[in-house]
């Protein structure tokens, strides 16, 4: 069953969805690629790894336990006198968790080099902590190279990646060639509009492939289920704007009178 929206379906960007999307449409995009290069690249799927951790740290201090003993003068053990013991305070101390986030690098099989990296962003991408640090270490390395940069934000939520003259937007795609950097073009895009397709920088002279997000959003959509997971009776996350809320309102009215017994359609 396809998703009721025209472009990115905003209830896929709720944490509990987004990791099995994310690594689902990172391989489709991967595969869809593969079909429009010549045999003098290849597209490799690569991951980042790093420890996140929600909290802020909580510090333990665990003091050293001691028994002494003294010797009196006259050459007896006397035995110390000790306090009751204290009692312990519950605390919780945040556990560190690996965080793995796949990406794309097009390379150049004669040579080994990275034409173009691929990022689609994670949530952890955009919020302050390790995953945006990590992040932005690597976007900075991409950027100071000879490698093309393409990063997809199809999330709402968070803090914006570095760039100026940019406008607000629902989502976007950056795509930066390294040979008219610091210029780079954008896509902006809205909830209510469909993703743009846009093309994939190579060598120079080359002839760039344009890859549709969209079709490949809506199967990864249809063959992940999601309409079985997603209750569209309830707000999604984040939460949307007055003017794309009333949209949104109107539109999945339509899709519950569609769906109607009869009219769903299976993989």
């Amino acid at each position: 069953m396809a998703s009721p929206f025209p472009g990115m379906d905003p209830y896929l960007e709720t944490p509990e969805l987004w990791s099995a999307v994310h690594s689902r449409l990172i391989v489709a995009i991967a595969d869809e690629l593969v079909d429009h290069l010549s045999q003098k690249y290849r597209v490799e799927v690569e991951k980042r790894v790093y420890f996140s951790s929600e909290d802020d740290s909580i510090l333990v201090g665990i003091p050293d336990v001691a028994v002494a003993t003294g010797r009196s003068a006259a050459g007896t053990t006397e035995a110390a006198t000790l306090p009751p013991p204290m009692q312990p305070e519950p605390v919780t101390v945040p556990l560190a968790a690996e965080v793995t986030e796949r990406y794309l690098e097009i390379r150049e099989v004669a040579t080994g080099m990275v034409v173009a990296v691929i990022e689609l962003l994670s949530p952890k991408n955009k919020r302050p902590g390790e995953g945006r640090i990590a992040y932005l270490r690597k976007r900075n390395q991409v950027l100071a190279s000879v490698s093309h940069l393409v990063e997809i934000d199809l999330l709402r939520g968070g803090q914006p990646l570095p760039m100026s003259g940019q406008h607000p937007s629902d989502y976007h795609i950056l795509i930066s060639r390294a040979d008219r950097r610091p210029t780079a073009d954008l896509y902006r895009f809205g909830l209510q509009q469909p993703i743009p397709s846009f093309p994939v920088p190579l060598l120079p002279g080359e002839k760039e492939p344009i890859l549709a997000l969209q079709p490949l959003l809506n199967r990864v959509y249809e063959k992940g289920r999601y309409h079985l997971a997603i209750d569209y009776g309830q707000p999604p996350v984040p939460p949307l704007s007055k003017q794309n809320e009333q949209w949104m309102a109107e539109l999945l009215a339509n899709y519950q009178l569609g769906a109607t017994p009869g009219n769903e359609t299976y993989d």
